[in-house]
């Protein structure tokens, strides 16, 4: 059964429309007492990383998923801010965030883009797996994705980079640590290669 927090941010249904279209059991869970059975987690979200940090906080499940993620190591999938929030930081905000990924969440650098170039980085990019992982099978190449975004995750461990983008310089698009899987863009919004990313996930 795939469980998709639901803290108050992100493509809710998006995301649940796409496991229904693969025939993958979903749902949607608001609180700590719905969590029985969760096999696979997905973390979605939007907008600014403190407010998505507090919203979690108070949505009384921080310490479940912390217990599920980490300790019974339930497969864990974070999507978009949902993956900046399992850094340790962000220059976004001034919360701590979840610490899964050893790595910190930075702006771009606006001094490098120009007039065609601007923030937030909006549409469709190549999105180029530095490894062979299960998240991206069949998507090792010519795989295009939909981003909006104006920071990115920066790793502290090579290791845990799991694929990059150009945005216009290389930046880590996709992250993996044991169990803790994180893309930063958005899978729900990118049609059959988002659709087979969730698809992979599932089967992890």
């Amino acid at each position: 059964m795939i469980t998709i927090i639901n803290y108050g941010l992100g493509n809710i249904k998006a995301i649940q429309n796409v496991f229904n279209k693969i025939s993958v059991p979903s749902r949607v869970v608001s609180n700590i007492n719905e969590f029985d059975g969760a096999e696979k987690i997905v973390l979605p979200g939007v907008g600014a990383f403190d407010y998505a940090m507090q919203k979690l906080i108070n949505s009384g499940m921080y310490d479940k998923l912390n217990e599920l993620v980490l300790v019974k190591e339930v497969p864990v999938i974070g999507i978009c801010v949902g993956m900046q929030m399992m850094a340790k930081s962000s220059d976004e905000g001034k919360l701590e965030g979840l610490g899964w990924i050893d790595a910190s969440v930075k702006k771009f650098d606006e001094t490098k883009l120009d007039n065609k170039i601007q923030l937030p980085h909006m549409g469709w990019n190549d999105v180029n797996p530095s490894k062979t992982n299960p998240l991206f099978i069949g998507l090792e190449q010519n795989a295009r994705f939909y981003f909006l975004h104006s920071y990115y995750i920066s790793c502290n461990q090579n290791e845990q980079a799991l694929a990059t983008s150009e945005y216009p310089e290389n930046f880590v698009c996709a992250v993996n640590h044991k169990n803790i899987y994180g893309v930063q863009f958005h899978p729900e919004k990118s049609h059959h290669f988002g659709v087979n990313l969730l698809h992979n996930f599932a089967k992890i």
